[in-house]
């Protein structure tokens, strides 16, 4: 029987490995400005970021003048985000925590936010639990999630063959991109609730196969999916072919912006 120590475990040690930080920078860096737009968020307020990485949201959120909290099940990454918050001239808190147990009392934040983070915490019940709790009522909570279409959504399915079985009750990432799931996560908890789908612009690859390439490097998911199947040259073989396939071209990656109000 898998342990939730041993879920949390294999999780730190996956973000940890490659270079998340790189692609953070890299390729994903202009979804935190937008998710903080959309928040609505300034000065005088506190936020969360749940599944904050490297603070890709978190610091654009600290610039506004927020008292920011950046948390993660990743202290590796959390490193990494402070570092570059000093770069940037700014200060906020640094916290590891686990998004389905969140180490903070009820209704102490203002905005809760999660910029492609709390979507790959496995257990969406629990997770999105965490994100209402914490949030204070007439508060707001503001997403940001590959959908299940997009890019990254499909470069999921594309590896899910060749991955190690996920934990019994865990449900794939991508569907924290899906507006009918999200509706069912949060149910009578929000309020006022705006959704749309939009796309993040991404230039920097010329071919399918240096993408391929990119992401066996830096990112951890597929990093563990090809260590899950490193002795079958074959299954190796078959998965760099479909990658570079579905890389070819995709130049758009969908993702769900997705923002309420905590019902009081």
């Amino acid at each position: 029987m898998t342990t939730t120590n041993s879920i949390k475990d294999k999780h730190r040690a996956m973000w940890a490995s490659g270079d998340y930080p790189a692609l953070a920078a890299e390729v994903v860096a202009p979804l935190g400005p937008v998710l903080v737009e959309a928040a609505g968020i300034g000065p005088g307020q506190t936020v969360l970021d749940v599944g904050a990485g490297t603070g890709n949201a978190a610091i654009p959120a600290a610039l506004k003048g927020a008292t920011v909290t950046a948390s993660d099940l990743t202290p590796e990454l959390l490193a990494a985000g402070e570092r570059l918050a000093a770069s940037r001239g700014t200060k906020l808190t640094w916290t590891e925590a686990d998004a389905e147990a969140l180490p903070f009392e009820t209704a102490s934040f203002d905005t809760v936010i999660s910029c492609i983070g709390v979507m790959f915490a496995p257990f969406h019940t629990e997770a999105a639990g965490e994100l209402l709790r914490v949030c204070r009522p007439g508060g707001t909570v503001a997403l940001a999630n590959w959908t299940p279409e997009g890019f990254i959504g499909q470069l999921f399915a594309t590896m899910k063959p060749y991955a190690a079985p996920p934990p019994a009750g865990a449900q794939p990432p991508p569907r924290w991109g899906d507006p009918a799931h999200l509706a069912e996560l949060f149910g009578d908890g929000v309020t006022d609730v705006r959704v749309e789908r939009r796309t993040l612009r991404v230039d920097r690859f010329a071919t399918g196969a240096e993408m391929r390439d990119y992401f066996k490097s830096v990112y951890g998911p597929t990093i563990a999916v090809y260590r899950n199947i490193a002795g079958d040259p074959s299954k190796v073989a078959a998965l760099d072919a479909a990658i570079a396939e579905l890389a070819e071209g995709a130049r758009e990656w969908e993702y769900l912006l997705y923002v309420a109000k905590r019902s009081a």
